[in-house]
């Protein structure tokens, strides 16, 4: 898989508190909307709140809420926060005749990492909210119902 399942967890997670609109989501709302683990999820969220992608509010009718506008929210953020993308910059075997020079199966490879780290730049997850299609990405979305 290209992607890591955290990261996955983590964009399903993104995309559902985003399509709230302000709403604060539990954790138990947003596991059982995007079929995440609830002990799992915590963790995750822990790791979007420290990255300043999510607020966590305390209290009677708190939740998490994203930090700023979906559309100010790139998925490279995301990437970052929970499964940082690893480039491929010395030989991965440690052959010192290679060091930095990397073959041309090494260098293929890391230009397809750039092409997805490039690609998760560009797209924020607003993208993912508001583009026009029959099914919405990832999970159940917040107009669904789902248990308090």
């Amino acid at each position: 898989m290209i992607i890591s399942q955290t990261l996955e967890y983590a964009l399903r997670a993104v995309v559902f508190i985003g399509s709230g609109n302000g709403t604060p989501f539990t954790t138990l709302q947003i596991s059982q909307a995007t079929k995440v683990p609830q002990a799992y999820l915590a963790k995750v969220l822990q790791s979007l709140v420290k990255e300043k992608i999510i607020q966590s509010q305390r209290g009677l009718g708190g939740g998490f809420i994203l930090a700023k506008e979906p559309a100010k929210i790139k998925i490279l953020d995301i990437v970052t926060a929970v499964d940082p993308i690893e480039r491929i910059v010395t030989c991965p075997l440690k052959l010192k005749s290679h060091g930095s020079n990397l073959c041309r199966l090494h260098q293929q490879l890391d230009d397809a990492i750039a092409l997805i780290e490039s690609t998760f730049n560009t797209s924020t997850i607003a993208d993912l909210i508001n583009k026009p299609t029959t099914v919405k990405p990832l999970c159940d979305f917040p107009n669904q119902k789902i248990v308090s």
